[in-house]
């Protein structure tokens, strides 16, 4: 970077921080160690360090406290994306002291990708919707071994579980060997606790996403369909603030909400919304949400093109060469918008492409009989794909 004095990459650990730097006049390297997990002392050196100082570390489990404090002591620091740091296939060796110096070369290579670092505010709200998230998993599992407890007694509820008539029958159940009375009660009464802990954090959540700071960017998202106050909640902590500000809406493919540019749209056999995608940006919690908005996108920003009639099935060479093509917008006979046979739609289609050829066509050359020599042959018939057709390649 122009104008940097010094560069400086740090090793951070819980209970140890190793640090190099680099000084561009005079190309001297040196290391430093701090035996301690505080980031007082981290920042007190790099503030020392021949000004204007670029610094930065991986992301960890440390979290964010020496970016801000360092940030505040008017350093620049860049929080790293550990898995996009390049690294040889050679180095088996590894070391805190190598590793702060391979992150300071690269550093100064411009070869690092760093990860933007939410608000205090953010990461708060991000942890309380984390909490929620396992409490739910818990609760699962709670009920889980619950109901496998009555199963090896034999006691099964045929009707929908978890309602309030299956919580009074739950209760009304009573066992004569004493510890599985007190096993039974134990379970049940960790499904009760779960459960009212659930609704507490989400009447907090609720408030949180009223929030100013979230609210505008939440009633926006609970637009699409599948999407309520707590999802688009998630969507807002877990995924807006873990990307760059150049690419705001690169993670909506992800999501399964827009298809992809560069991708062809696929004819789907059924009038139905396909199934999202499964990349999961950021390794995020809110990939399990219904965010099944691709159909709508593709469907309404789909340009027409021409395409071959599928009422010609091509299976000869007289055939292929006769198919008609129709717009889109004029051939009923589309991946997305499918009409019965009656309709009017195909009559139209049929009357102008003409009735399909025969399914044993005249043109067809004849078997040859054992012994005789191969002829030449005809290409196979290939009936046309309809992605081939909305990419532009139908075959005429």
């Amino acid at each position: 970077m122009t104008g940097t004095m010094t560069w400086a990459a740090m090793d951070v650990h819980a209970r140890s921080t190793t640090a190099a730097s680099m000084d561009v006049q005079t190309g001297e390297l040196s290391r430093r160690r701090f035996a301690t997990g505080q980031v007082e002392p981290v920042v007190e050196w790099l503030a020392g360090l021949p000004a204007p100082v670029h610094a930065c570390y991986e992301a960890g489990p440390t979290g964010f406290g020496l970016y801000r404090a360092a940030t505040a002591a008017g350093v620049r620091c860049e929080v790293i994306a550990p898995s996009k740091t390049p690294r040889a296939s050679g180095e088996k060796v590894k070391s805190d002291r190598k590793d702060a110096e391979h992150l300071l070369r690269q550093l100064m290579a411009g070869a690092l990708t760093r990860v933007v670092v939410p608000p205090a505010s953010h990461e708060a709200a991000r942890d309380l919707a984390r909490a929620r998230e396992q409490v739910r998993g818990d609760l699962m599992r709670s009920r889980h071994r619950l109901s496998k407890l009555l199963l090896r007694h034999g006691r099964v509820w045929d009707q929908s579980t978890w309602t309030q008539t299956h919580q009074r029958w739950l209760g009304a159940q009573h066992f004569e060997l004493v510890n599985s009375e007190l096993a039974y009660l134990d379970n049940l009464a960790a499904c009760q606790g779960l459960l009212a802990r659930r609704v507490a954090l989400d009447e907090r959540l609720s408030h949180v996403a009223r929030d100013p700071e979230f609210w505008p960017v939440v009633s926006r998202l609970r637009a699409f369909r599948g999407i309520d106050t707590l999802s688009a909640l998630i969507i807002v902590l877990e995924v807006a603030t873990s990307r760059a500000s150049n690419a705001p809406f690169s993670w909506a493919p992800g999501l399964g909400w827009s298809p992809l540019a560069s991708s062809p749209v696929r004819a789907t056999p059924t009038d139905r919304s396909p199934r999202p995608a499964r990349g999961t940006p950021g390794g995020s919690s809110s990939r399990h949400r219904d965010t099944t908005c691709e159909h709508h996108a593709s469907a309404s920003h789909s340009p027409p093109v021409t395409m071959a009639c599928p009422t010609m099935s091509c299976r000869s060479r007289g055939a292929r060469r006769s198919a008609c093509t129709a717009s889109i917008s004029d051939c009923a006979h589309t991946a997305r918008h499918r009409t019965s046979p009656r309709s009017p739609a195909r009559a139209s289609c049929r009357a102008s492409c003409g009735p399909p050829p025969p399914r044993h066509s005249p043109n067809r050359q004849p078997s040859r009989s054992r012994g005789e020599a191969p002829g030449p042959r005809s290409p196979p018939a290939r009936t046309v794909p309809l992605w081939a057709a909305h990419q532009g390649h139908a075959r005429s």
